[in-house]
């Protein structure tokens, strides 16, 4: 039987080249097995980021299942990755309440619309079982909510059972923490690179308005933001950060820092009315629908949005605003605070102060390319008027 094998090797292989080939295939084997392993060992390379409260937060790789606690930040994950709605596995429900930004994602992304929730409103903490249920490899929370004691408690608990959670800010210190929370987003998510495209288009943006501001001395017109207009009693408006931050850079004075000593407050009428601030601007979105307030915003039409302004504008003892009796008051979609599209608003706010010093800057063309090379769903509606 030996004999035999070895009569039909020699007659088919000699046996040198036999050997030859033996050891081609079982290199070739080895490479293979080496690609493969060095393949899987570069998709799971360990990620390390540093997040705005300066805890170091460790994966193992880049997240695949995360639990979002702000659901308006679905949008922001969307300026960096094509499908954001395959990474989540549970989320806060906010984002449901902007009913037309929710159906245009949910169009799109028809998971999102079974998405099971894991806890109230911004602040309220997170439910910590439901969390460990949905088995998640990364829970993100803005700045804003885990500075909350509820919030605290949960991230003390869920670091304790192994669960990573990573800190963000694009609402608190807007200008300051929007570039370090997309580039961390961008570790975790595996998506450092589009990350950079986008920080690298927000710098030369903002670069364009501080240009304009450079050239010569200028001053400062006063601003009233009033937000949340309508919806809630007259008048609610941002102290030190947040819009006061864009308002700032766009080149305006922020009226009501003469009033609220902290990141939001209250004018009084009388107040306001005594002031009589150079530019009034009220803010509004599609959650005001239900308290009778300004609404605007992604999927609102012109005409809806406009109706809407004219009738705040109408009531009240507002109208005896000198802006507004002279008819340049503004409306500006709310959410702009939260995300750093936000480039936009200001340079809407820019083009709004100083008219002269910007005569080529166009808002709505940043927007619709910030909709063409980065989001995942672009936004489209009504973000601003004129009265």
């Amino acid at each position: 039987m030996v004999t035999l094998i070895h009569h039909r090797q020699i007659d088919c292989v000699p046996l040198h080249q036999a050997t030859q080939f033996a050891r081609l295939v079982a290199a070739c084997a080895v490479s293979l097995l080496l690609a493969v392993l060095l393949t899987g060992m570069a998709r799971a390379e360990p990620v390390t980021v540093t997040d705005i409260m300066g805890r170091q937060v460790a994966l193992d790789a880049p997240a695949k299942r995360i639990i979002l606690g702000a659901g308006r930040h679905l949008p922001v994950l969307g300026l960096i990755h094509s499908d954001p709605a395959s990474l989540l596995v549970g989320w806060r429900d906010d984002f449901r309440r902007d009913v037309a930004t929710f159906e245009a994602w949910s169009s799109k992304f028809p998971r999102l619309a079974d998405l099971p929730v894991v806890g109230g409103p911004a602040g309220s903490g997170l439910d910590v079982e439901t969390v460990v249920a949905l088995e998640p490899d990364l829970v993100i929370l803005s700045l804003y909510d885990a500075e909350a004691l509820d919030s605290a408690r949960s991230i003390e608990m869920l670091e304790r059972l192994g669960i990573p959670v990573l800190v963000l800010d694009f609402f608190s210190q807007p200008l300051k923490n929007s570039r370090p929370s997309l580039r961390m987003l961008g570790q975790v998510l595996g998506t450092s690179e589009k990350a950079e495209a986008f920080i690298a288009f927000y710098d030369r943006h903002m670069k364009a308005i501080a240009d304009g501001f450079a050239v010569a001395p200028f001053e400062r017109p006063s601003v009233f933001m009033h937000v949340h207009a309508g919806g809630t009693p007259c008048c609610a408006s941002p102290g030190h950060g947040i819009f006061n931050d864009m308002i700032e850079l766009a080149g305006g004075r922020n009226l009501a820092l003469d009033y609220i000593p902290g990141l939001y407050g209250d004018v009084s009428v009388e107040q306001l009315l005594v002031a009589d601030p150079q530019i009034y601007i009220a803010t509004g979105g599609a959650y005001q629908a239900a308290r009778g307030g300004l609404v605007l915003g992604p999927g609102i039409p012109e005409d809806d949005a406009r109706a809407s302004f004219e009738g705040l504008l109408r009531e009240g003892p507002l109208a005896q605003l000198t802006t507004i009796r002279e008819g340049r008051a503004q409306a500006l979609w709310q959410m702009f605070n939260d995300t750093p599209v936000h480039l936009v608003m200001i340079e809407r706010l820019a083009k709004l102060f100083h008219p002269d010093r910007f005569p080529d800057l166009d808002p709505q063309a940043t927007l619709d390319q910030i909709n063409r090379d980065f989001l995942a769903v672009p936004m489209t509606g009504t973000l601003w008027l004129d009265q």
